[in-house]
């Protein structure tokens, strides 16, 4: 007979400490951020827009969190193939090649995942790390 896995589920609390980690590392670089955590339903639970953050940056950010669940990666690979050798990668659906999205583990499972943009994608990359490291603690 069939059996159904165990998984754990981002909740609320957990979104918001993970993008209260995301915008320390900001605050602390004096950056300026749009960070958006998905659980991994791909349901928007969190979303922050930092003081002086441009608004086009809230759909990058969402966007860029939304590719990093839908292919478990970040998206920063896709900006790395896509300055290479695979440039046809930028026309994969869904995904976005620019840094700042990240799948969001814990105990080996995926959770989620956030997107950030608001910076240079390097920088955003930082601040999406930040988050990432975080949700990385929890149990």
């Amino acid at each position: 007979m069939a059996q159904l896995t165990t998984k754990k589920s981002l909740t609320l609390a957990a979104a918001k400490e993970i993008g209260a980690a995301a915008e320390a590392e900001a605050r602390k670089n004096a950056f300026t951020n749009c960070i958006a955590v998905f659980d991994d339903g791909a349901n928007l639970i969190y979303l922050v827009t930092m003081d002086g953050t441009q608004t086009g940056s809230i759909n990058v950010a969402i966007q860029k969190g939304l590719a990093a669940l839908r292919f478990k990666r970040s998206t920063k690979l896709f900006q790395d193939m896509v300055t290479s050798d695979k440039p046809h990668m930028a026309f994969l659906p869904g995904a976005v090649p620019v840094e700042g999205g990240l799948p969001l583990v814990a105990g080996g499972q995926l959770i989620g995942a956030i997107g950030v943009s608001g910076m240079p994608s390097d920088k955003d990359g930082i601040v999406a790390k930040a988050g990432a490291d975080f949700a990385a603690t929890l149990t």
